[in-house]
């Protein structure tokens, strides 16, 4: 797995403690912070469809200069996007962009919802993503959003006045939330929320808009913007010693498997929002105008706000625990207010502030990362008091359903530790993202527990509670178990506690190619999940297909340690496909899951558990040329795809691009986004070109025309577009079906582009010399053809190849047609062979 450093600022961090992440240890400042948020009683919601959607300025703006509750609605969790970090996709990828989405919102002060729609891929109309999507249960989905979090003003991130403008998700998010923002306050729309919430009425709906909704500045500034709001979003914070727009950088470069990471920007920058529906406004300064937002918002809320206030305007920056007293009067006053949603969020950030006043330390490590069901583990737990003020530990609870009784009084700065034990539920089920649990569709999550609808991850199983006597007032503080343990070379590092399966099996391919009816040998490998794991594993597959032996033994003596199994696979005499799956029998009980890792440094680590299944194909496919160099852009698994149809593959870097390194190979492929990612690869052009005149074949993957960083991308004249076509399904015609790419030495038919997964192609160009053949014409329903998916120009000897087809997402779906039209792309110009063969016919 990659791993990518990511230094951040750990005075951003939000209050809590986020799952893994190391404790907070607050500043005065960032306490001070804390009290202004708490009086502040006024929310806001922004709506967008993506993670990276969001504009971290204005949710930022929100959270620390207006001191806002603030969310973020993502309608989904991204998961049809690429990965410029590693090379998970699809399922993976939405588990790293929700993880990266949660990293943003630490550092500007937001939290974090979705629905349980499914990003399928680009979708280049509302119409088309409703096909896709269930609209009920996402329009239901963002009506709960709004009830649950109440906000008082919602922002869209797009416009929902122009369809096909946009991603088909943005305009939908933003036509969904008008329609949500209606619904929210009707009790006859979605009556089934209301025995886990109650309507709402959020009193303004705004756009978040731009120049660029209008084409150029120049356009904008001619706008009527009378019915607009603006914000000077680039205000310095003194008590962060940064800006604005430097806090909001640092929030959108979490999106790192995006490509997002960007220099912070300083200085005074003009935010605007469109008033859409609602309360009319007073004035055009303040959107929340009209609105309480003290404490004399809700009943009893007068005498609160008093002592609170006067926290606010005295704080004592020297020593915040002077403060504890008067929090604890209004905490006890707080627990006698009827305003159930505000009594519950401002009693917990009260908590988290009296906690940090305390300098209170509580920790629940437990001495692995992972149990399995029935495991007892062994859990240290720490209780400190860095204040004066006199604190008891009454007792510990929630930790295998046992009240340990300690009554100690807590001295200052005296660290308390104890031993305890965990017993695991004998049914523990094992932690894996909730919307990964059941199987979906296309377009949507499934998800059987309504109560997990909307939230961000799944919730900790397992909990502490610590209850503590604070100047005779009881306050239990809950702390989920983790893990916190070291590396010499990393440092203290802490991880979730998660379940994991008493044994996962993984096939250590999830395609298997055979370009014959060759028998191959996989390697399947078992994990244990507990000691002395005995067992024995069998593989399902299609009856065409066969593999022996039927069954192996599994014996593994030791928790966490792996056995790895070969079996042998006999394809059948023709083309086929299938899957295959294992299964781990122990005793009476039967798995069949695979244990995935996701460990990068600027994210928890996480653990995903997804039914273990590999696709198995059988080609009738045939190829010319040995040796393939590989230029790896932003990530993909094209070179062990073809590694796998017998091509010999290196993986070279621009540094090692010379005409003798050239020389050895019949082909050069360039990874998807190369000349978006890799500097110095435009210097290399030259010695690629040549290395194609001197007869080998260069093949080009898709680029995008924003961040290109050569003008010179072929030896002819060739420019991009953001022309694509996303429907997988769509028409295929053939320009020149007489040309040796789709003849030899593979006949390619219309059979080859079926099994097409979310696309066939992107950012296809759209002008070229006359010197490149266009191969292939396509279209989306309605639209014109797009004619420059496959195009290739003969070179000297050889030929310059650019495709924007989808190879980086069909190869890892197994699709036959992807492979034959990628081996002919490679054989191209291998005239001596192709005649040879007709002399031996």
């Amino acid at each position: 797995m990659q791993k990518h450093l990511l230094y951040v600022v750990l005075t951003l961090v939000s209050l809590s403690i986020t799952q893994a992440q190391k404790p907070k240890t607050p500043s005065s400042s960032e306490i001070y912070e804390s009290i202004q948020k708490l009086n502040f009683l006024g929310s806001v919601l922004y709506v967008a469809a993506h993670p990276d959607d969001e504009n971290t300025r204005l949710i930022s703006y929100m959270s620390n200069h207006i001191k806002a509750r603030t969310a973020y609605l993502s309608l989904t969790r991204g998961d049809g996007g690429q990965n410029l970090i590693g090379p998970e996709l699809r399922e993976l990828l939405g588990v790293i962009r929700t993880q990266e989405l949660l990293a943003a919102r630490r550092v500007d002060g937001g939290e974090q919802l979705f629905t349980r729609a499914n990003d399928f891929g680009y979708s280049k109309h509302p119409d088309e993503t409703l096909e896709i999507w269930d609209k009920d249960k996402v329009l239901s989905d963002v009506v709960l959003a709004i009830r649950q979090f109440k906000p008082d003003i919602i922002i869209n991130r797009f416009d929902h006045r122009t369809p096909g403008r946009t991603h088909g998700h943005h305009t939908t998010s933003a036509m969904l939330s008008m329609e949500a923002f209606d619904l929210a306050n009707n009790k006859t729309a979605y009556p089934e929320q209301l025995d886990r919430t109650s309507p709402w009425e959020p009193k303004r709906l705004f756009y978040n808009t731009s120049w660029w909704r209008y084409g150029s500045k120049e356009a904008f500034d001619k706008v009527d913007k009378t019915n607009m709001i603006t914000f000077d979003i680039g205000t310095y914070y003194p008590l962060k010693g940064m800006s604005n727009n430097e806090l909001a950088a640092l929030a959108s470069s979490q999106h790192l498997c995006q490509g997002f990471g960007r220099l912070s920007q300083r200085g005074s920058q003009t935010e605007y929002i469109e008033f859409l529906k609602g309360a009319p406004l007073d004035n055009n300064e303040n959107i929340f105008s009209g609105i309480n937002t003290t404490w004399s918002r809700i009943e009893g809320g007068k005498a609160i706000g008093t002592i609170l206030y006067n926290i606010e305007e005295n704080f004592n920056f020297k020593n915040p625990s002077a403060h504890i007293p008067a929090l604890l009067e209004a905490y006890k006053l707080l627990q006698k207010t009827d305003n159930t949603h505000w009594k519950t969020l401002k009693t917990k950030e009260l908590k988290v502030i009296i906690e940090m006043c305390a300098g209170l330390y509580l920790e629940a490590s437990a001495s692995t990362n992972w149990a399995t069901a029935g495991d007892v583990v062994d859990v240290s737990l720490e209780v400190l008091n860095r204040s004066e003020t006199p604190i008891k530990l009454l007792s510990i609870a929630n930790i295998s359903d046992i009240n340990m009784s300690k009554n100690i009084n807590l001295e200052n700065n005296t660290s308390y530790t104890f031993k305890e034990v965990l017993k695991i539920d004998d049914n523990a089920t094992p932690t894996t993202p909730y919307w990964l649990d059941k199987k979906g569709t296309l377009g949507m999550y499934r998800v059987d527990d309504n109560t997990l609808i909307g939230k961000p991850e799944s919730p900790r199983r397992y909990t502490v509670d610590f209850n503590l006597l604070i100047e005779n007032t009881p306050i239990t503080f809950t702390k989920p178990v983790i893990q916190r343990f070291s590396k010499p070379d990393k440092g203290e590092l802490y991880r979730p506690f998660e379940i994991i399966p008493e044994a996962s099996v993984k096939i250590k391919e999830n395609v298997i190619i055979f370009e014959n009816n060759h028998q191959q040998d996989i390697t399947v490998i078992v994990k244990a999940g507990r000691d002395n794991l005995e067992g024995d594993i069998e593989i399902c597959h299609p009856e065409d297909w066969n593999i022996y032996p039927k069954k192996q033994k599994v014996s593994i003596a030791h928790k966490g340690e792996e056995q790895t199994l070969i079996f042998t696979v006999f394809p059948p005499m023709n083309q086929s496909e299938g899957l295959i799956s294992p299964i781990v029998h122990v005793g009476d009980k039967d798995y069949s899951k695979e244990l995935i890792e996701i460990d990068y440094e600027h994210i928890p680590f996480q653990t995903v558990v997804l039914p273990s299944e590999s696709k198995v194909v059988r080609l009738d496919i045939k190829k010319y040329g040995e040796n393939i160099g590989y230029i790896q852009g932003a990530g993909d698994v094209v070179p062990e795809s073809l590694q796998q149809i017998g091509y010999n593959v290196r993986s070279i870097t621009p540094d090692e691009i010379d005409a003798e390194t050239l020389s050895r190979f019949d082909a050069i492929v360039i990874g998807i986004r190369a000349y978006n990612t890799l500097d110095n690869l435009q210097f290399k052009q030259q010695q690629l070109f040549d290395f194609v005149a001197n007869g080998g074949n260069m093949i080009v993957q898709y680029n995008t025309s924003y961040r290109l960083k050569t003008d010179n991308l072929s030896p002819y004249n060739l420019k991009l577009s953001r022309d694509r076509v996303t429907d997988e399904n769509a028409e295929v015609r053939f320009l020149a079906p007489n040309h040796d790419v789709l003849n030899f030495p593979n006949k390619i038919t219309q059979k080859d582009f079926e099994g097409w997964t979310q696309e066939r192609g992107l950012y296809f160009p759209d002008e070229w010399g006359s010197e490149f053949s266009p191969i292939l014409s396509m279209n989306d329903k309605g639209e014109t053809p797009k004619n420059g998916s496959l195009l290739v120009a003969k070179h000297g000897k050889g030929h310059y190849i650019y495709t924007g087809l989808s190879f980086f997402r069909e190869f890892p779906a197994g699709v036959s047609g992807a492979y034959r039209l990628f081996a002919n792309m490679l054989s191209l110009g291998k005239d001596d062979i192709r005649e040879s063969l007709k002399l031996e016919d």
